[in-house]
């Protein structure tokens, strides 16, 4: 039985943890055996996602006093088994490493996300919405991707049209050899 202190303890690092992630994403692992879990557990590492199995009583004390504590959506989900997965550089990191994980296995469904919450804005996500809209959100390196392609736009088009009236010459010079070979 943990003693006083040491539950003080996980809820100020619950807490912690609520202040500095981008999103959360509460689980029911109920029926996921070991092996499972500890494959789960090693893909949230590898993603720089923290996930801990809180109890739920511990998780409304460190809630208390934000906007959280008085949703219902995000009450009605701590009951039965929670997992906890935080989300610290990429918000919907958690979330497609959990829609994954349920689509390789059918006995990986029995892992339930119960409620997402992107922290910045208190948003709580339905399960639904969790697996639909936030595991579909581009990643930071895809966001990276994107912005440098569109920074990068406009460079090329500059570089072509730089580049046009060399090509064109190129091209009539071509096709005024062509010309003069055909006559003779």
């Amino acid at each position: 039985m943990a003693t006083r202190s040491e539950k003080a303890a996980v809820v100020d690092a619950v807490k912690d943890n609520f202040d500095k992630a981008m999103a959360v994403v509460l689980v029911d692992f109920a029926g996921i055996d070991v092996a499972q879990i500890t494959d789960l557990r090693s893909r949230f590492r590898e993603a720089g996602v923290e996930y801990k199995v809180v109890k739920n009583r511990l998780l409304r004390k460190a809630i208390e006093g934000t906007d959280l504590a008085s949703d219902e959506t995000f009450d009605a989900a701590l009951t039965g088994m929670t997992g906890v997965a935080w989300s610290f550089e990429d918000p919907s990191s958690a979330a497609k490493i959990i829609k994954k994980f349920r689509k390789e296995a059918d006995e990986n469904e029995k892992l339930e996300v119960k409620v997402g919450v992107l922290t910045s804005t208190s948003e709580v996500l339905s399960a639904d919405r969790v697996e639909n809209e936030l595991a579909s959100l581009p990643g930071k390196d895809e966001l990276r991707a994107m912005l440098l392609a569109q920074l990068m736009a406009p460079m090329q088009k500059l570089v072509m049209q730089l580049n046009a009236p060399a090509q064109n010459l190129g091209y009539a010079l071509s096709a005024r050899e062509r010309q003069l070979e055909e006559a003779g």
